[in-house]
């Protein structure tokens, strides 16, 4: 009993020291560490919010002026990925400071970190080259969402766009989710202006110089329609004739409109040429029209010829020269 009572003062005083170093260490933590720590947070909270009051404005400056150069979408995309990235890099410098002012010692957890990073760089080789194309494509700004485009050998409606991948919507519905890593060129056809070349088949026996006034006078029509005159960045082209095959003889319209709105005039060019071609008694073209050839001496002519097939009918209102099989003669071979 006597020994215990003599060993109760040694712990006390044990405590006691204990007690007075841990009051010390903590007097000297918020003397010395709780400011720095307050400063540290402070600082780190009015960077962030200062960056997402940058990125908010930069959105809504872009969203004002809608009708300009600038792409919305590009701002936005830009804009999160500016507010992610800084909010990731100020957490990280907040950290390296706030981490040695707790008493924990850095150079084992970066010499960690280093290790870690090259075993996770070389394993995600992949989605880093997606992340990186994926800033391209938007700093780019090669497409938008709604553009109608042909990425990897795939044709559809972008659908979304992210720094990791791309969505198309194929033209049959079928959705596809394209790694921004494949994406080695874009074919963006809803960019500025849409191209379009009609070419229109008339049959052989139809004068050139008549179908061509008549094609000429039926794309002015349309361009000056109220319905299409804003579709049309210029006048229609009618080139000519641009090639023959045999009955069929192929004329050319060109048609320079807004992108991807010109599929409405061309259902209605398209129209008033049939009812053109039937107004002035022209056939269209055929590949399994021949026309008759006649040998005269006055030399090598065509000639309508009636159709054996019908030979015996009463006769049509109006021949179509062009529905005959041809003769067993030859107009090119010397004749005896």
């Amino acid at each position: 009993m006597q020994s215990l009572l003599l060993t109760i003062p040694h712990f006390a005083q044990f405590f006691a020291r204990i007690t007075d170093k841990w009051l010390d260490d903590s007097a000297d933590f918020v003397r010395a560490s709780v400011p720095k720590l307050v400063i540290i947070g402070l600082g780190a909270w009015i960077l962030i919010r200062l960056l997402g009051v940058i990125t908010r404005r930069l959105t809504a400056l872009a969203e004002r002026h809608a009708q300009g150069s600038v792409s919305v979408y590009q701002v936005k995309t830009l804009a999160s990925v500016v507010r992610a990235t800084g909010i990731g890099i100020i957490t990280f410098l907040a950290a390296l400071e706030v981490l040695p002012l707790l008493g924990v010692d850095l150079k084992p957890l970066l010499a960690s970190a280093g290790v870690a990073g090259v075993a996770v760089g070389l394993a995600a080789q992949t989605i880093v080259k997606d992340i990186l194309n994926g800033i391209l494509l938007v700093v780019e700004d090669q497409f938008h969402v709604g553009d109608v485009v042909t990425l990897a050998g795939i044709t559809g409606t972008v659908e979304d766009l992210t720094l990791r991948r791309t969505t198309v919507r194929g033209f049959d519905g079928t959705l596809y989710v394209i790694p921004n890593s494949q994406i080695t060129n874009t074919a963006n056809q809803s960019r500025d202006y849409s191209i379009t070349t009609l070419t229109i088949s008339v049959d052989f026996s139809a004068p050139p110089d008549q179908v061509l006034a008549m094609f000429q006078r039926i794309v002015n029509e349309v361009r000056s329609d109220d319905a299409y005159k804003d579709v049309f960045l210029a006048d229609p082209e009618v080139p000519g004739v641009d090639g023959i095959k045999g009955s069929e003889v192929m004329y050319l319209i060109v048609l320079k409109t807004r992108a991807r709105k010109q599929y409405a005039a061309v259902r209605e060019i398209h129209r008033r040429i049939r009812l053109a071609l039937e107004e002035k008694n022209l056939l269209p073209g055929s590949p399994f029209r021949v026309l008759a050839a006649s040998v005269s001496t006055t030399g090598t002519s065509l000639t309508q010829r009636p159709d054996p097939a019908t030979e015996g009918a009463p006769p049509p209102s109006r021949s179509d020269p062009t529905t005959n099989p041809p003769q067993e003669i030859n107009p090119f071979a010397s004749q005896s």
